[in-house]
Formats: structure tokens, C-alpha cells, sequence
């Protein structure tokens, strides 16, 4: 009865470590192929269509949302302890760094993982159930070069323009929600903005957004081609995908948090 928990738990270390080495095995894969990335750029440019244009409007709806409750938040808590007055002119600066730092790079990138790294996975997935993979494998086609690398290179130029926009869309629906509650105006919400920015919040969202992008596709990747099982393996994978990059997003914010 003892050595149950123990094998158990030894099964999960392997699979653990297995799965993180095939994962290793992926990305040097990819990035062998990323300086043909110019002569694929078809592929690319497809990707990042699918990643970017395709995926504005919902990271626009996030972003706006995002800044306003962050605002709420904020002159709420000042607010509650009659310092609304005395905190007016911190409150957009306040604002602009939870937003830059924290909430659009995270939020963004778990829409994006739901959004793409799930739909990587179904379609990576169904193309492996139904054996198109290897039919890719018989004309001699890489799938690393063919499908992982556009995808991957995609997410890595993507998701810093998307956390941009978020961020951009968030200030504004900031002010909104100040200015409608408050009497915030344009002049006093972004003068702090202005004062109180320091160019390393911006940096560190954005570099947490390439790294965010870059580890979904490559999930999403990896899982798409371990995908068995028919149509049932399929969502399966994808449930999964979502999963792991949401976990791994998580995980990768806190490593920034203490190292930067």
C-alpha cells in the first residue's frame, strides 16, 4: 500500500520529464528552421494573420475591460478611505503600471492560448489522426519546418503588437471609467501617466509577451503531434493545450515577478 503513492508519483516525474523533452527536442527544431523563415514567409504571414489581425478584436475587448476594472479598483480602494482627493494625481500612473506590467501581458496571452493555442493543437491534431503528418513525412516535408516553425515565429511577432494594442485600449477605457465616475480628466489621467512612466514597465510586458506567445504555439505544436485517438483525441488535445500553456503562462509571470 505504501509504494502506491510512491510509483505513482514516480510515473508522473517520467511522463513529466519525457513530455519536457520531447517539448526541448521541438524547439530546437523550430529554431533550426527560423532562418528560413524569410523563404517561407507564405506560412508566416499566414500565421500571423491567424495570430494577429484575426485575433484584434478580442484582445481590443479584453483590453478595454482590463483597464476599466483595474480603475474601478483603484479609485475605489482610494475612495473607501476618503483619499481620492490627495491620490488624484498618482491614480494614472498607478493605473498605467499594474496594466503595463501585469494585466494586458497575462490576459492577453490567455486569450491568445485559448484562442490559438487551442485551435494549433485541434488543427496540427486532426492533420496527425488522419495522417496527413505522414503523408507530410513521405514527400520528405519536415514538420517542424512545415507546420511548427510559421506558427511558432508568428506567435513571437504577434503577441508583443497585440499586448501593445491592449495596452493602449486599456488606458483609454481607464480614463473612461475615471473620468465618467470621477471627473477625471484628460489633462490630470494621463499628466500621471506621463510622470510617473519609467520605460522598463513596458519593456517587461512586452518581453513577457514574446515569451507568453513563443511557449503557446510551441505547446500547442507539440500537443497537435501527440494527438491520438480520432475526433475524441482531438478535443482532448486541445482542452490540453490550453491547459498547459494557461498553467505555464502563469507559472512564467511568476519567474518575471521574482527575477525582474
Amino acid at each position: 500500500m505504501v509504494m502506491r503513492p510512491i510509483a505513482a508519483f514516480g510515473r508522473f516525474v517520467i511522463s513529466f520529464l519525457a513530455e519536457v523533452g520531447q517539448i526541448s527536442l521541438l524547439l530546437i527544431g523550430v529554431v533550426r528552421y527560423i532562418p528560413r523563415a524569410f523563404r517561407d514567409r507564405a506560412l508566416v504571414l499566414d500565421q500571423m494573420k491567424v495570430v494577429g489581425s484575426d485575433s484584434l478584436p478580442l484582445v481590443i475587448l479584453v483590453g478595454a475591460f482590463t483597464g476599466a476594472i483595474a480603475a474601478l479598483q483603484a479609485t475605489n480602494l482610494f475612495a473607501k478611505f476618503n483619499l481620492i482627493g490627495i491620490a488624484r494625481p498618482f491614480i494614472g500612473g498607478s493605473i498605467a503600471t499594474v496594466v503595463f506590467t501585469e494585466l494586458t501581458p497575462v490576459l492577453t496571452a490567455l486569450v491568445i492560448a485559448g484562442r490559438v493555442g487551442g485551435a494549433i493543437a485541434a488543427q496540427i491534431g486532426t492533420m496527425k489522426v488522419s495522417e496527413q503528418i505522414d503523408a507530410l513525412e513521405m514527400m520528405a516535408i519536415d514538420k517542424d519546418r512545415y507546420l511548427a516553425m510559421p506558427r511558432v515565429v508568428a506567435a513571437l511577432t504577434m503577441m508583443p503588437v497585440l499586448a501593445v494594442f491592449s495596452n493602449i485600449v486599456a488606458l483609454v477605457g481607464a480614463f473612461v471609467l475615471t473620468n465618467a465616475l470621477f471627473d477625471f480628466t484628460a489633462y490630470t489621467f494621463f499628466d500621471s501617466v506621463q510622470r510617473f512612466f519609467r520605460i522598463p514597465e513596458i519593456s517587461t510586458g512586452i518581453s513577457k509577451s514574446f515569451v507568453f506567445g513563443g511557449f503557446t504555439a510551441l505547446i500547442g505544436c507539440h500537443v497537435g503531434f501527440h494527438t491520438d485517438g480520432g475526433a475524441e483525441g482531438v478535443g482532448k488535445s486541445t482542452v490540453r493545450a490550453f491547459t498547459i500553456s494557461a498553467a505555464s503562462i502563469l507559472v512564467i509571470d511568476a519567474i518575471f515577478g521574482v527575477l525582474f
